[in-house]
């Protein structure tokens, strides 16, 4: 099994008094993280809330109900949490009166979670966000020499970990992640009048990635208006399929003070959506898919290792552009992500506004040093 770099940290955080939420997309791996936990122990009480009698269990309206289907258990794992109507206050109601149990929750989409837990869990929880594997993790499996061979492959396929244990079946099983998995959530949670704009958005920003969006041109390009656009952004966030990346700017003149870039989180989505996994040495996207993925596993590598930068990309209206900075405190540290190691890149619009930044390039010869703590 390979081993997930928020393993460690969930575990340094048990007992603390709080509940613990793994969140993230549909088979990203989060049952598999959650029964690798406590492996062979008799005090864990695991609740599948798929199964109509786990999920009536936690239907329990009274502290004594609860008592007598927590019996002695030190833990109570419980997955596919947002199908509990009601879950975040029956989690409250956990956290509050057995203290001495660790509760441990996942869900495949922040839609119900983000709805029903954040305000009853105010103060009572932990979060941790589950991605498709990231390069660290599978670096640490397979060594880094191999990973790095693997390259190719990540570009085209990604890194869900069915594709990444099932290799010979990578499109099929991405055309099947994609078309039954991945949008179920959505689909479930939110009332989509016309489901078919969802395809059609996809469709439009997979062939964007790594362009400014426009909310305006998106809506014009598929007969729909902004409020519409922002939506289903914002639905399409919150699924883990999609981020998005605003623009830095301290209103310097001719910086552009209000834009943003969306990057999916999986490269293997993307070319599945625009039905393109053709090899890399005859793609004329691959300075597009060499930027998504090397800003999304840097965002997996930040969300994994707890690291706390903010992420954006910089632009100025003459389109002199950064393609990814990140800001810590008053530090500002730039980086040019270029698919050709031996291309040239100016970057004097920037330095000569913010000339203590520091600057690197990232390229195939020295990613893996971007993608590792």
């Amino acid at each position: 099994m390979i081993k997930r770099f928020i393993t460690s940290r969930i575990l340094n955080n048990l007992h603390k008094g709080k509940a613990i939420l793994i969140m993230g997309a549909r088979q990203s791996g989060k049952t598999t993280v959650l029964k690798g936990l406590f492996p062979a122990q008799p005090d864990v009480l695991y609740l599948n809330c798929d199964d109509l009698e786990d999920r009536n269990l936690l239907a329990a309206e009274t502290i004594s109900s609860m008592k007598q289907f927590a019996g002695k258990s030190k833990y109570i794992l419980i997955d596919e949490a947002q199908r509990v109507q009601n879950i975040g206050l029956k989690l409250k109601l956990l956290v509050d009166n057995f203290p001495e149990v660790q509760i441990i929750a996942t869900g495949s989409s922040s839609f119900e979670l983000s709805n029903q837990i954040m305000e009853p869990l105010t103060g009572r929880k932990y979060e941790f966000y589950l991605y498709p594997f990231a390069y660290q993790e599978l670096a640490d499996n397979f060594g880094e020499y191999q990973e790095r061979k693997e390259l190719a492959n990540r570009l085209i396929y990604g890194s869900y970990p069915d594709i990444v244990t099932h290799p010979s079946e990578a499109a099929t099983l991405l055309n099947h992640l994609v078309g039954s998995y991945l949008y179920k959530d959505i689909f479930t949670f939110q009332d989509l009048r016309k489901p078919e704009l969802l395809d059609r958005l996809l469709n439009a920003l997979a062939l964007q990635i790594g362009s400014e969006v426009s909310y305006n041109e998106l809506a014009q390009l598929i007969s729909t208006d902004q409020k519409t656009i922002q939506k289903y952004i914002q639905l399409l966030e919150q699924a883990y399929i999609i981020f998005r990346l605003p623009n830095y700017s301290t209103n310097q003149r001719n910086e552009i003070k209000r834009s943003r870039k969306i990057y999916f989180w999986d490269n293997g989505v993307r070319n599945c959506l625009i039905n393109d996994f053709r090899d890399i040495a005859v793609r004329d996207d691959i300075g597009k898919l060499w930027e998504n993925y090397i800003v999304s596993e840097r965002m997996k590598l930040l969300s994994n290792a707890g690291i706390l930068r903010r992420s954006y990309f910089w632009r100025n209206i003459h389109k002199s552009e950064i393609d990814y900075l990140e800001v810590y405190e008053d530090k500002i540290t730039a980086y040019e992500i270029k698919w050709n190691p031996r291309r040239n890149f100016k970057a004097t619009a920037f330095t000569s506004l913010y000339p203590k930044a520091g600057l690197f390039f990232i390229n195939p010869e020295n990613y893996s040093e971007f993608l590792y703590v």
